[in-house]
């Protein structure tokens, strides 16, 4: 409960002080290419549950439902303005809604796609399903895009054993550094 109220009080500190930024980035998204400014994705959350998370839309609206990753020649499916964008996760601003209503926490495995079956499996099969995701976590700090799918699992179960305030403050401090610097950010 205590952690519950933090996060919703984080989210909405974080939602005045971006609030800003996210109308700039509102109004780039709608002036560089068609559709909306929200992309609304279908994720994996707490027990295997379904919820809708929301992302300033960075790719064309043509663009299959799949992990980026997986995409060939992913690059091509961006928008004018989604290379920034993705790189320094602005495109995640809109998750903090999703921080205080409650579907996400700040630090958590990464909300798997819905279609992800594999990682879903692998993150069931370890207990890392009953966790709420997170904004950011364990396996994003440790190389985001560029981790395989059982690494990924794997740090989220590390993240399950290991997870405490001071582990959580760590990764929220290392998710700065990593943003700032751009790394490990898939097309």
């Amino acid at each position: 409960m205590m952690k519950r109220m933090f996060e919703f009080l984080a989210g909405l500190s974080a939602l005045v002080v971006f609030a800003l930024p996210m109308a700039i980035i509102a109004i780039a998204v709608k002036l560089t290419s068609p559709g909306p400014v929200l992309y609304w994705s279908d994720r994996v959350g707490r027990d295997n549950g379904i919820f809708s998370m929301p992302k300033f839309r960075s790719m064309r609206i043509d663009t299959p439902a799949v992990a980026t990753h997986l995409l060939d020649e992913g690059a091509s499916y961006l928008s004018p303005i989604g290379g920034p964008l993705r790189r320094w996760s602005l495109d995640e601003l809109p998750q903090i809604w999703s921080v205080i209503k409650g579907d996400m926490s700040l630090v958590g495995p990464r909300p798997a796609l819905f279609n992800q079956h594999d990682l879903i499996a692998l993150r069931t099969e370890s207990g890392v399903h009953r966790l709420k995701p997170g904004l950011t976590g364990w396996a994003q700090v440790n190389g985001r895009d560029d981790v395989s799918v059982p690494d990924k699992a794997a740090l989220d179960a590390e993240y399950l054993a290991r997870r405490s305030f001071k582990f959580d403050v760590r990764i929220v401090w290392m998710t700065f550094l990593k943003v700032v610097a751009a790394a490990g950010v898939a097309h």
